[in-house]
């Protein structure tokens, strides 16, 4: 397994995941590695990977993804598991190494720019794409990871109306707060960027892909352990959270307002597993033609 390769360059979006959003990533990894997972092991039995097969996962965070297809492809096969975020790939690093796992490396770099040779039978992404600065350049670096014929399978959130584990808070947020200016600081186009179906296919075409598909996914998701684990998560990340952090002194001022009405919410969806409440998204494949 290789060591850390670092990205040679940044970018504004690529700076605001490792100064603002990995140390909020890193504390609330229960609550996102456990939600993410129910979409992804819904899909993972039908997906197009084989042993011996050489798999890409883009925007691999923690790795949790990369390290379930080093499983399935086995030792004949390899796993690159890719990230802009250090701090995210020396969790990967170190499940790897406690599991006795050889045939994945992880990377750090921006995949938009990322020179892949075309040698891969599958490249996936779970919750990155819809991040890309420019969606199209980086669906077509993923497609220049393929070999002719390879498929892509990548999972986006469908639009915040749809899901209301992030949509809910936000409103609930925006009642008391004011919505975040033009220049607010992002991670990029957002959760939400690739939730149209007609435009992402067409971004697919234009990127040179084939044999594009949409399957919905619904799924109940785990947004906290307890009201306060949960109350805690949505005012420090996603839509609610970009709203409480770019109010900055206002939010603090209001934070007791906005701590009672949002909780008096998430009260409502409280089970014996914790905070659940729905969430839904597509699963888009597509084949590179060569």
């Amino acid at each position: 397994m290789s060591t850390a390769q670092a990205a040679s360059e940044t970018t504004e979006f690529v700076d605001f995941w490792n100064e603002i959003l990995l140390p909020k990533f890193v504390k609330y990894r229960h609550i996102l590695v456990g939600g993410l997972t129910r979409h992804s092991e819904l899909i993972f039995p039908n997906l197009e990977v084989s042993k011996g097969d050489k798999v890409v996962d883009v925007g691999c965070g923690f790795g949790d993804t990369a390290l379930k297809f080093a499983e399935i492809v086995g030792p004949k096969g390899s796993v690159l598991g890719i990230d802009c975020c250090e701090g995210f790939l020396k969790y990967g690093r170190e499940e790897a190494q406690a599991a006795g796992v050889t045939n994945l490396t992880f990377i750090e770099a921006d995949v938009q720019s990322h020179p892949f040779e075309p040698v891969h039978d599958f490249c996936f992404s779970r919750f990155g794409t819809q991040f890309f600065e420019n969606p199209v350049a980086g669906l077509r670096a993923m497609r220049s990871a393929l070999k002719p014929g390879g498929i892509m399978t990548m999972i986006v959130w469908r639009t915040i109306d749809d899901n209301p584990w992030l949509g809910m808070p936000k409103d609930v947020v925006l009642k008391i707060l004011p919505p975040p200016g033009d220049d607010a600081r992002t991670c990029g186009p957002g959760p939400f960027s690739m939730a149209g179906q007609e435009m992402v296919t067409k971004q697919l075409e234009i990127a040179g892909y084939d044999s594009i598909d949409f399957k919905r996914v619904d799924a109940p998701l785990m947004v906290g352990d307890t009201l306060d684990d949960a109350f805690n998560f949505q005012i420090a990340l996603g839509p609610a959270g970009e709203v409480y952090r770019e109010a900055g002194d206002l939010a603090i001022e209001k934070h007791a307002e906005i701590e009672a009405a949002l909780k008096a919410e998430l009260k409502k969806h409280v089970t014996p597993e914790g905070v659940v409440l729905g969430s839904s998204s597509w699963v888009i494949s597509a084949r590179n033609p060569g």
